[in-house]
This record gives structure tokens, sequence and C-alpha cells, in this order.
């Protein structure tokens, strides 16, 4: 070994003795969830308030199912599809170059988000009072038959009692999907906007109408945007449903547990009962947000920037190979 060599190797620096951050902060907020964790569950076992064994003999019952699948989960299919539906008609109208429209969208998304839901179920519950009869035909038919010396001049063709139209599902539906729709138009506004305006200039140069642009260009990218908030106002509705008791709309869930609470006295294990039925049905919806927004999120964000990095490492070390 020469002298140049010799020196080389007593330069060489130690290697570095890395010592880990201590995190005893981290460690205290665990120890303390854990203590406040325990107590829960001690809680939860040892207190004989809760009733658990009345809680489930009662809480699976047919007219609990039947508040589930035709009140809770109905209603809110039903109220979300008409309130999407109404509200990408009402967004495209806030984007509109009319100035009516553009008015008219303005007052519908002021009105319906700023009224709260349980007010608008209070009103559209009693909107029979209004009307107690709704009949279609000539208008003024009984002013037009003295004009022209005809008394009890009837020119309506058919009609009906309000009572028999706004039940309390109607009345509810209307409700809600109402002011599901103030709330959406901004949704679908705010998404359409995300996308670039090149996209419909490009479109439009290849010679494609506003509506097909609308449909094949823009919502397509604007879903990246629009998905997540839309999944979260599913779960509120989910959770409204719970408001249709001001309408009233007995075949719901809460009303229906709530029902067996006051009618047997025991009404804090129904409210659990509730909570545990919300939980459940929220839960599932989670799922299925995780699932659209992955499959709406392809081609953006930090997973196509992944997949576009281990393709360019298979095309450097595997001779130009991709990966799969």
């Amino acid at each position: 070994m020469t002298t140049d060599e010799e020196t080389t190797v007593r330069a060489r620096p130690e290697p570095i003795k890395a010592v880990p951050v201590r995190h005893p902060g981290r460690w205290a907020a665990i120890a303390v969830l854990a203590v406040l964790a325990a107590m829960f569950v001690h809680l939860l076992v040892t207190n004989d308030k809760f009733k658990w064994s009345f809680m489930v003999d009662n809480m699976f019952r047919p007219p609990i199912i039947e508040g589930v699948l035709r009140g809770t989960v109905l209603m809110t299919i039903c109220a979300m599809l008409l309130g999407v539906s109404l509200g990408i008609v009402v967004a495209i109208m806030r984007l509109s170059t009319n100035p009516i429209l553009r008015v008219v969208a303005w007052l519908y998304t002021w009105v319906f988000r700023a009224v709260p839901r349980l007010v608008l179920l209070a009103v559209f519950g009693n909107l029979g009072i209004l009307w107690s009869r709704i009949e279609f035909g000539v208008p003024f038919d009984t002013q037009l038959g003295q004009l022209f010396g005809i008394d009890n001049l009837q020119l309506r063709a058919f009609g009906f009692t309000s009572r028999d139209v706004l039940t309390g599902f109607v009345a509810g539906l209307l409700g809600l999907a109402l002011s599901e729709a103030g709330y959406m138009a901004e949704i679908v506004r705010a998404g359409i906007q995300s996308v670039d305006e090149g996209q419909s200039e490009a479109a439009a140069a290849l010679g494609m109408s506003r509506g097909q642009i609308l449909r094949r260009v823009v919502l397509p990218q604007a879903m990246r945007v629009i998905i997540p908030p839309t999944g979260n106002e599913t779960i509120a509705m989910l959770k409204d449903t719970s408001l249709l008791m001001a309408v009233p709309y007995s075949m719901e869930l809460f009303f229906q547990l709530d029902a067996v609470g006051k009618r047997t006295f025991q009404i804090f294990p129904m409210y659990v009962a509730a909570v545990l039925w919300y939980l459940f049905l929220a839960s599932i919806l989670l799922l299925g947000q995780y699932f659209l927004e992955r499959h709406f999120a392809k081609g953006y964000g930090r997973t196509e920037r992944a997949r576009i990095r281990l393709r360019t490492l298979g095309a450097e070390y595997g001779g130009g190979g991709g990966t799969h």
C-alpha cells in the first residue's frame, strides 16, 4: 500500500451514528387516547342504561327495516337523483351568456341555500293550505261564462285534491331535492370552471356543438372535482332524511326508532340504535365514494406521477420495457 493510499484510508470519515428523533408528545397523546378509549369501552360494557339486549331486539324489527329501505335509502336515492339533475341544469344556466338565465339561476341558489332544510320541509309539508284542490282547464271559466250569460260554466278537464298528491313522501322529496339542487349547482359550476377553456376551444375547432363539448369533453374532466363534494352531499342527504319528521313522514328510520322508544319508555337505547344504523349506512356510502374518486382520479395527481416515474425507470433499466 502506497503512502497516498494510506492517507486516503485515514482521511475517510467515520460512519454517521444516526440517532432517531424522539417524539415524547406523540407517545403522551397515544397514552391519553388509550385511556379515553378504555374509559369509553368500560362505559359501554358496564352501564346498564344502554340496554343492549332490548336495543338489538327492537332495531331489526320489520317496521324499522322498512323505514331504512323505503324511507332513508329510497328517499336519499330519489332526492340525490333529482337534486343532481336539477343542479346540473342550474349550473349551466349560471354559466350561460344569457343574463336572464344567470339571474334566475342565482336567485334559485340564493333561496334554497339560505333557507334551512327543516324549514323547507315544514313549508312543503303544509302546501295543502294554499291549494285545497288543484284543477286543470280553462282559467277564469266562471267569469268567462258570466260574460256570455252562462251560469256555472265549467271548462276544467280534471283535478285532484292537494292531499292526494302532496303526500308525506312527495313533500319530503320536493323539500330535500330542491334544497340539494342549490348546493349541487355550485359544485357542478366549480367543476366545469376547473376545466381549461382550451379544451372547449379545441373541441369547438373540431366542429363539436356546445352540447357535445359539455357531455364529451368538459363534464368527464370536471367529474374529478365534482365527485368528492357530491359524495359528501350524499352522506349529508342520508342524515338529513331524519328531518322528515317535520313533514311528517312516518315511514322513515329515525321516526320509527323514536316511536319505539317513546312507546316503550326506552328512548336512549333507540337513539343509540339510530346512531348505529346511520354509521352503518354512511360507511357504505364512504366506501362507494372512495372507489368513485379513485376511478375518476386516473391520470391526475400523485398516482399518475408515480406511474409515469415507474415507466421511466422501466425504460432506463429494462431496455425500454414498460410496467403494468
